[in-house]
């Protein structure tokens, strides 16, 4: 075994931690966390930050949706549990604001049941993710809903309800210049 100094890193013959390279959001890129617990938010603003994104906070849905109108964040992720406000109410009102409703939410829950992951995608949020969750599940979760541009956009996602919409109505379109 070869002596490994001070500042000197050995070398490594064992498998790479990741398979493939990761896309990143650009750097900068503005994140809300809406969650109640102060460990959960500190753990994702840790991880946000260390990539170079700028952390958003709030510890209840109804501050939440005010920093969201107010900032217009590039991401959302949104606890299911909260005091007053529930996150499933907290989505509906984010989906319902013009100034909101295209920003991508990420719901995350301690209590992920498939009921809940199938109401969730069908109130118009982009993604879910159960607590606990590793580092690698938040940018996997945040790559899944990047643009060509490193832009997270609502509805990125295959299969998700805003990109059918979006297939229908050029279809509807195509029709309607064919007749």
């Amino acid at each position: 075994m070869p002596d490994v100094g001070q500042g000197v890193v050995p070398e490594h013959d064992g498998p790479e931690r990741r398979s493939r390279s990761r896309r990143n959001a650009r750097a900068g890129t503005r994140i809300l966390v809406i969650d109640d617990s102060p460990t959960i938010v500190a753990l994702i603003k840790r991880m946000l930050q260390q990539n170079q994104y700028q952390v958003l906070e709030a510890f209840d849905a109804e501050s939440g949706i005010e920093i969201a109108r107010n900032e217009v964040p590039d991401l959302i992720f949104l606890d299911i549990v909260l005091p007053g406000m529930d996150g499933f109410n907290a989505l509906r009102t984010l989906r319902r604001d013009p100034a909101t409703k295209t920003v991508p939410i990420i719901m995350i829950s301690g209590n992920a049941q498939a009921t809940e992951q199938f109401y969730v995608q069908r109130i118009g949020a982009d993604d879910f993710m159960k607590k606990p969750f590793s580092r690698a599940e938040v940018f996997n979760r945040i790559e899944a809903l990047l643009d060509e541009d490193g832009i997270p956009r609502h509805g990125s996602k295959p299969g998700t309800r805003a990109q059918a919409a979006a297939a229908n109505e050029a279809a509807a379109a195509a029709a309607a210049d064919d007749a």
